[in-house]
């Protein structure tokens, strides 16, 4: 593939992806309140509300977390099999629509690690997420210093940057129209998984540490009551 061609599709992938994240940003959110009892009644998962799932063990909350990875990627496989029989034709409406499964699955693993994005700082909290599971490493010091309407932006075409040429790369196969529709669902499966990983790896490590302060703050309080040797 010729040089120009490849900066051309890589742009026209920025953009889809830019248009995609932003719409999964605007009108594509979880309900905390329906996807809870979907919690309890789906997973078996044992909480009244989400500060429950700090006395869960982490093991029960990392097979959960699969369980969602793997629903995201049943259905970005259904929807690249089918819009990837257009090969690059379909690639906006594609990565539209993937854009949003992915965000929906990460917004899942953030409220199943005890995440909410209620406020201003708990959204951009969530879009950092989305960054580090597409590979890119946002300064806290970006966060603080913009207000979540301009910030938010701003970290959606970090992240399209970044992704168009992991896209481009592995999107070169929907050249070819007779195997479009398999390499589509396979692409769209292997987005979905990594992006996913990468997210509940995330969420995770942010879920020790809170499950460590807060064990560190019980033990100083507990010394300040009991003190050794009385």
């Amino acid at each position: 593939m010729p040089e120009e061609r490849k900066s051309w599709l890589r742009r026209r992938v920025e953009t889809a992806l830019v248009k995609g994240l932003t719409r999964a940003y605007s009108t594509v959110r979880v309900d905390p309140t329906k996807f809870l009892l979907q919690l309890r009644a789906a997973y078996r998962v044992p909480i009244s509300g989400y500060h429950g799932v700090y006395s869960l063990e982490i093991g029960e909350l990392d097979d959960v977390a699969d369980l969602i990875i793997r629903s995201g990627m049943k259905l970005a496989v259904l929807e690249g099999a089918g819009l990837g029989m257009g090969g690059l034709l379909t690639i906006v409406p594609d990565l539209g629509i993937l854009s949003a499964i992915t965000m929906r699955t990460i917004q899942k693993l953030s409220l199943l690690y005890g995440f909410e994005f209620n406020t201003d700082n708990e959204i951009a909290e969530l879009w950092i997420a989305a960054a580090s599971a597409a590979g890119v490493d946002i300064s806290r010091e970006l966060l603080e210093k913009e207000v979540v309407n301009k910030f938010v932006p701003r970290v959606i075409q970090r992240i399209a940057a970044r992704a168009s040429g992991e896209v481009v790369e592995k999107w070169a196969g929907r050249m070819i129209p007779l195997a479009s529709g398999a390499i589509g669902a396979a692409l769209n499966y292997w987005f979905v998984r990594a992006w996913g990983e990468r997210a509940k790896a995330h969420f995770r490590e942010r879920h020790l540490k809170l499950r460590e302060r807060a064990a560190l703050e019980e033990w100083t309080v507990a010394q300040r009551t009991f003190p050794s040797g009385h």
